[in-house]
């Protein structure tokens, strides 16, 4: 059995959500999301694109800890449908939290929790998604474990998980553009609201 349920991290704040499958054994054991040596990775590749910590929330589909024992070791096993759906509850409530500008699917089995059981991280990754399941852009991207457990193709793997990332700095940092130049645009639209006012009351007088 897991050691504790893992809950998401992060401010409420946060401009991006990043959810991944579930706890690995390093974060069943520290009670936090992406501490072992994935979390470590994406944490690196996120430094690399200018994502920045302050901006994510993190979280998983999944919040314990499914594992089979080899040894005295405690091996990752893929949580099922019955245990991706037990968990919907508390996914959706971090995003109604949260209420981030764009979500992340980390991997498969997030991509499968919040799109469905046919939806392919090699179909859908490369772009910002407009999807009818969720009200928020979607970018599908794969599991930085994925990419530890590339082999020979690590390097590849590893090249579209920035590729994928630096998609979502790009969009956060299109949006900001968008919103600092309507905030811009307001005492303008204010100040000929105002100038149209005062004609029209020197046109009745």
């Amino acid at each position: 059995n897991a050691t504790q349920t893992v809950f998401g991290e992060g401010t409420i704040r946060a401009r991006a959500m990043l959810v991944g499958e579930q706890p690995g054994d390093v974060e069943d054991e520290e009670g936090r999301p992406f501490v072992g040596p994935a979390g470590a990775l994406l944490r690196k590749v996120m430094g690399e694109v200018g994502l920045r910590e302050r901006e994510v929330y993190l979280t998983n589909a999944v919040k314990h800890f499914k594992w089979r024992p080899k040894g005295t070791r405690r091996i990752h096993d893929t949580p099922n449908w019955t245990e991706i759906r037990a968990c919907d509850v508390w996914l959706r409530l971090e995003l109604s939290t949260v209420q981030p500008e764009l979500l992340v699917l980390l991997g498969a089995t997030a991509a499968k929790a919040v799109l469905g059981g046919k939806a392919r991280v090699t179909q859908l990754r490369g772009s910002v998604l407009e999807r009818p399941e969720v009200e928020v852009p979607v970018v599908v991207t794969l599991h930085p474990s994925a990419v530890l457990r590339a082999g020979d193709q690590r390097a590849e793997r590893r090249a579209e998980l920035v590729e994928d990332l630096t998609i979502v700095r790009e969009q956060l940092d299109g949006r900001a553009r968008t919103s600092a130049a309507r905030r811009q645009a307001v005492p303008w639209a204010r100040a000929v609201t105002v100038m149209t006012i005062r004609s029209t009351k020197g046109i009745t007088r």
